[in-house]
């Protein structure tokens, strides 16, 4: 299930990127946790599109047993890129979250229902006032478990999506890849500005998909 494919960023139009990683910050500011591997044993990972990832950062940092988030780019082909980069819709990229969580403490299910009745993901290439691939819905799943509770999850809203007279869901649901980090000026961004711009805005819709 995807609206994203080769003509977003064909093989003449990708950005080449780079070899090295770009600068980002080492540790949350919130949670003081770092950013980057390795994570405590038995915790899980999932990556997480829903627009502008500053809000999408602050809305998941804030469900219990959710240890770190992070903000960076992936679903795309070009490696390591900038925030300027991913912009252009050369990358391939979508804006995402890296959430790693402890399973005792908060479910896989939950998360999920959090991620559709918080957004549009019936948007394709956008999302509110924001345009552009690098605004498209996705998960990005870490193991064959979570990609089969992913896709159930979808089956499940886009029922609930279709009784309230609302459109398909166009979110990307596959394997993550490579998940890269955004600048350290993105990462808990409405934490160090609580005035900044949050564009998520649900449909109003809401699915019980446990």
């Amino acid at each position: 299930m995807s609206l994203f494919s080769s003509t977003v960023a064909s093989a003449g139009r990708v950005l080449p990127g780079r070899d090295a990683p770009i600068e980002t910050s080492e540790t949350h500011t919130i949670s003081g946790h770092s950013l980057h591997p390795p994570f405590p044993q038995g915790y899980e990972e999932i990556v997480l599109g829903m627009g502008c990832f500053w809000g999408v950062e602050r809305l998941l940092w804030q469900l219990p047993g959710v240890y770190v988030t992070a903000a960076g780019y992936a679903g795309g082909e070009t490696p390591n890129p900038t925030y300027d980069e991913t912009c252009t819709g050369r990358t391939g990229h979508t804006e995402v979250v890296r959430v790693i969580f402890d399973p005792q403490q908060v479910t896989l299910e939950t998360i999920l229902q959090v991620f559709w009745e918080q957004h549009d993901p019936t948007q394709g290439n956008r999302q509110g006032n924001d345009t552009g691939s690098q605004y498209r819905s996705a998960i990005l799943t870490t193991g064959p478990a979570q990609q089969a509770a992913a896709e159930k999850s979808a089956a499940a809203f886009q029922q609930a999506l279709s009784n309230a007279g609302k459109g398909r869901i166009t979110t990307e649901i596959k394997p993550l890849d490579i998940f890269y980090y955004a600048e350290a000026y993105h990462q808990q961004y409405l934490d160090k500005n609580p005035n900044g711009y949050c564009g998520l805005k649900g449909t109003g819709v809401t699915c019980a998909i446990n």
